[in-house]
Order: C-alpha cells, then structure tokens, then sequence
C-alpha cells in the first residue's frame, strides 16, 4: 500500500542509502522499487551502477530514461504482478515505501552476495505527520523479522531522525550471504 508523500526533498538521496550503496559489487544491478522521482537512482548511476528504477508514476519515470546506465519501467507493484519473476539484483533499494506483500520477491530477487537496503516510516511517525495511517507504517523490528531470517543483518536502526526532516523511521542492511565477514558499514558519509 501507498500513501502519497510529498516529496520535500526528493532530490537528496537518503544518508542511510549512500552509507549502505558503498556495501554494492562494482558496477552491480541494483533495484530501485517505488523510485519515485530518483534520487537514489541518481545516486547509484553516479556510482557506476546499472539501475533498474521502477514505479507506477510514468511522468516521474520520465526523467530518468535519459540517464546513462538507467532501465526505468512502469509498474504497478501493488495490483499488478511481480514483473522481476526469474531475476535477480547485485542489490535492492526501497525507501519511503511500504507494501508488505513484496518482502518475499525482494528476497528472492537478491543475488548472492546481494544487499537490501530498506529505509521506510514506522509506528510513531503519526506524531509527525505523513504517513499516519499504521498500513504504512512498520511495527517495531518488523524489518528484522521481515528480512533477518533470510538475509544477514549488517546494520538495523529504528527511533526517530531529525533529518531530512523529524520522523519515525526503521532501516535496515542486509546481505545474502553464507559469511559475511569483512562487510561493515562505515560510520558515516
């Protein structure tokens, strides 16, 4: 489920998302689900990554298609079927986009040795405006019970943020990987 955010600042790539990106393979196949108008798409292009951004929104789609190493496609992740059945990403980005459903195919369209990044609002957020309504909002640990079965947790944080603006958010990093030893995320960007 969606609940239409504005987007205040939706040129800035999350910190979260550019602190967990340098965790990606070299010129890796990312993901972008719900990318909106693409920020992080923006972001991992400029890395060197080549970015499938999908959304429902054609008009925002429409200012990526021209990017080099950018795929966008029209979709509609929440009626329409999983249109990455059989394919599988170096990494997965959601941000700011809840639709519990989907949690299963991310999975599954991880590569080994993938990353998930996942940044998205939670119970508590309604103190601060939108998204208020609890459908679009996580409970506490649910990524953790979401993902943490399947994947390796490399970071988790939950609570409020004062940046880009006060909300209550829930982040989580994992990868798909037997060990992984030597992957740490830095401290900061």
């Amino acid at each position: 489920m969606r609940e239409n955010l504005s987007h205040t600042h939706a040129d800035a790539p999350s910190d979260w998302v550019r602190r967990c990106a340098v965790l990606l393979p070299r010129a890796a196949g990312v993901l972008d689900v719900a990318c909106g108008r693409g920020r992080h798409v923006r972001l991992l292009a400029g890395m060197g990554h080549a970015v499938e951004a999908v959304d429902r929104d054609a008009e925002a789609l429409a200012g990526l298609s021209a990017l080099p190493g950018v795929t966008t496609r029209v979709a509609d992740l929440e009626k329409g079927p999983w249109p990455y059945a059989g394919r599988r990403f170096d990494g997965i980005v959601v941000s700011n986009y809840l639709h519990r459903p989907l949690f299963p195919h991310l999975v599954a369209a991880l590569a080994d040795g993938g990353v998930l990044i996942y940044e998205t609002f939670m119970s508590g957020n309604e103190r601060f405006g939108r998204p208020s309504n609890p459908d679009f909002l996580l409970r506490p640990n649910e990524l953790l019970e979401a993902f943490g079965g399947e994947l390796q947790v490399l970071a988790f944080e939950q609570g409020e943020v004062v940046r880009p603006k006060p909300a209550c958010v829930q982040r989580l990093c994992a990868v798909r990987a037997e060990d992984p030893a030597g992957l740490r995320l830095p401290e900061s960007v």
